[in-house]
């Protein structure tokens, strides 16, 4: 029983490393189901038995994506005591992560559009939105009932931010521009 377990949880990891390069790659509407298949070399059938279909391998491809920028992010404030620097530490590691193609394609570009805004913000909130939230809330800098909007607000900004520096020509002034009125942002608010 081991054994099958074992080999389906393999399985799952290869059809995930692969549909994650392929989606990021090409987009998730680019990307049919059948180059998933032809790279993994299974069955339409045997792909369907761990996922249901395209959009559901998405998000699980997604899932991966927001769980490994989360340890990153984690890792990159771990020790930071101030809770204003976490914050601004913790966007910054995002800003850098997010300049990945991968990480851009998957989250910032297809997510929404594949899942909907409202699915999207409710897996964002277990993982980067929800740790952005936590250490807004830390900082104590926020009225009363205004964390959520205060979240929403900074992450797009964030979020605009980081596009704005992967489709920008001078990538390194770009982003040092974008770390600045960052840091100046976050400065004022916390």
């Amino acid at each position: 029983m081991n054994l099958k377990a074992d080999r389906a949880a393999a399985t799952r990891d290869r059809v995930l490393t692969i549909a994650t390069r392929l989606f990021a790659e090409r987009g998730y509407d680019d990307t049919p189901i059948e180059a998933v298949l032809q790279e993994t070399g299974l069955s339409r059938g045997a792909l369907y038995y761990h996922y249901a279909g395209k959009e559901a391998l998405f998000e699980a491809v997604l899932e991966a994506q927001e769980a490994a920028v989360g340890v990153q992010i984690t890792e990159a404030v771990g020790g930071v005591g101030d809770p204003a620097e976490s914050l601004l530490t913790g966007v910054l590691a995002w800003i850098r992560l997010a300049a990945d193609p991968v990480v851009r394609q998957i989250i910032l570009i297809d997510a929404p559009a594949v899942l909907g805004w409202e699915r999207w913000r409710a897996l964002e909130e277990r993982y980067s939105f929800g740790m952005l939230k936590a250490a807004l809330q830390a900082t104590r800098s926020v009225p009363p009932g205004y964390l959520d909007l205060y979240a929403h607000m900074l992450l797009a900004a964030i979020n605009e931010s980081v596009l704005l520096v992967a489709r920008g020509g001078d990538r390194p002034a770009a982003e040092a521009a974008v770390e600045e009125f960052l840091r100046r942002l976050l400065r004022q608010s916390t």
